[in-house]
Order: structure tokens, then C-alpha cells, then sequence
């Protein structure tokens, strides 16, 4: 079942999967109900999923492990998600 912000989620995904490529990184949106953005580096193989909710300060981004990022700062949270795929897997 959809939530209410259903189209709301898929805009803020939509927005931050335009500037990936910017900083190379690749994206799919997945999920029709309760859409996330399957991100990943295409020169590291490392992948994460990219989940977007409302909080009491705007729309936030959440990824594993532990990365987030403000939808109101699509270059900053494009250029987190850039750090977190680069880093070499221990």
C-alpha cells in the first residue's frame, strides 16, 4: 500500500538521481509504491539503496551504513553519497 507521500518521495529521489552522473556515480529507481534509488559506482562495484523520508526539518536521505543527506542540498548529499561508494571495502 502507498503512502501519502508517495509522489513527493519519488520527486526528491527523482531530483538527486538527475545529478549522480555529475558525480559519477550511476542510479535506478526502483519500487512503485514506496520508490527508493538503487545507487552504485560504477568503477568500486559498491552499491547502497537510497531511501527518502519527511522529517521535522524538510525531507531527508538515508543510506547504509549510516550516510544521510537534506533534500533542500542535492549537491552536498550527491557528493556524500560519491565519498561513501569511493571508499575501498575492508
Amino acid at each position: 500500500m502507498a503512502s501519502g507521500f508517495t509522489g513527493e518521495r519519488r520527486v526528491h529521489l527523482e531530483s538527486l538521481a538527475e545529478l549522480l552522473p555529475d558525480v559519477g556515480l550511476v542510479s535506478r529507481l526502483v519500487g512503485d509504491d514506496d520508490p527508493v534509488l538503487w545507487v552504485w559506482h560504477p568503477h568500486t562495484g559498491r552499491q547502497t539503496i537510497i531511501f527518502a523520508t519527511p522529517s521535522g526539518q524538510g525531507w531527508l536521505f538515508l543510506w547504509s551504513p549510516g550516510g544521510q543527506g537534506r533534500a533542500d542540498d542535492l549537491e552536498s548529499t550527491a557528493a556524500a553519497l560519491r565519498r561513501a561508494l569511493d571508499a575501498a571495502q575492508p
